[in-house]
C-alpha cells in the first residue's frame, strides 16, 4: 500500500518537518516500505504461538548492592566551586 505524497506531507506537518521535494519522495518510498513489510508480517500465522516478552531466557542485570571504600570528602570536594559545611552549594533552581 504505498503512501501518497500528501499523505508524506501530513505526517510531516503533524511532526513540524519542513522537507523538500526530493525528501518527501524518498520518505514516502521508504514509509511504504515498512507498510508493506508490516502487512507481510501481518499474513503470518501466529495462532500456536504464545505471547513472548523477549525471545532471550529471563535474568537479572543488576548486581548486588555491596559497600566499597570510597573517596575522602576533601578529595570530593576539591574541585568544587563553593562548598559549604562540607558540602557542594549550588544556586537555588526553585524559589
Amino acid at each position: 500500500m504505498p503512501l501518497t505524497l500528501a499523505e508524506v506531507e501530513h505526517i510531516a506537518q503533524l511532526a513540524r518537518l519542513e522537507l523538500t521535494a526530493a525528501e518527501k519522495e524518498l520518505y514516502r518510498q521508504q514509509l511504504s516500505d515498512i507498510l508493506e513489510y508490516a502487512r507481510r508480517l501481518q499474513a503470518l500465522d501466529t495462532a500456536g504461538i504464545p505471547p513472548t516478552a523477549s525471545v532471550l531466557p529471563p535474568r537479572s542485570v543488576l548486581r548486588p548492592d555491596e559497600t566499597a571504600p570510597s573517596l575522602p570528602p576533601a578529595d570530593l570536594l576539591r574541585n568544587a566551586p563553593r562548598i559549604e559545611d562540607g558540602q557542594f552549594r549550588v544556586p537555588k533552581v526553585m524559589e
